[in-house]
């Protein structure tokens, strides 16, 4: 059972995402708080796989709490929740350790897409995120040059994870199963010598694989 903790202070939302959630097999929702005044405690307590975190909450923010949550429980993925599309706020959260950035006019059925993806090791950005991400990176500057022998399909799989595409969404963009998309990831890992989809996408985004 996938233990997931939520922190919004809309309650009516906080109460829509829950339902939500439980709409889905193997997911339970463990904790639901309007602030995150004492995330570590409820996170050390409560061992969620998945926190749900609202960037803007009452008395600290959710780019304070996420390092915090990290900090105590590194196993624990966290997944920004928001209204905002501020790069400073966007920024401040992927370097403080969220592995995922989701806008709250997002869909129901796009949201728990995306959860899903980042329990499987994705990198959830809605996509007008995900540009900015890009853009930001792109950057002038010495051209470095790396091998890492990706193949030829690893190359286009890690391509659309830095464009924020979902593994479904990679598996129609290439027209393989999502069985081999997630082999395919697995050896991007593998050969980038990283653990995750966040640390993937940072790299090639730095150092220029795509």
């Amino acid at each position: 059972m996938t233990r997931i903790v939520i922190y919004e202070d809309n309650h009516p939302l906080r109460r829509s995402i829950e339902l939500l959630l439980l709409t889905q097999p193997g997911y339970e929702v463990v904790g639901s708080f309007g602030n995150a005044l004492h995330a570590e405690e409820e996170t050390t307590r409560l061992q969620p796989h998945l926190v749900i975190l609202d960037i803007d909450l009452p008395g600290r923010k959710g780019t304070d709490a996420v390092a915090a949550i990290r900090e105590q429980c590194p196993f624990t993925l966290v997944v920004m929740h928001t209204v905002f599309e501020d790069d400073e706020k966007l920024f401040a959260s992927v370097c403080a350790g969220a592995s995922g950035y989701i806008l709250k006019k997002t869909s129901p059925e796009k949201f728990l897409q995306y959860i899903s993806e980042a329990l499987q090791g994705g990198v959830p950005f809605s996509p007008v995120i995900a540009q900015k991400l890009l853009k930001t990176f792109q950057r002038p500057g010495p051209e470095i040059q790396h091998n890492y022998r990706l193949s030829e399909r690893e190359m286009e799989a890690l391509m659309l994870l830095v464009k924020g595409y979902t593994y479904k969404a990679i598996a129609a963009e290439l027209g393989i199963s999502l069985d081999t998309v997630r082999k395919h990831v697995g050896h991007i890992y593998d050969k980038l010598h990283v653990s995750c989809g966040k640390e993937a996408v940072a790299l090639a985004i730095k150092q220029r694989l795509v």
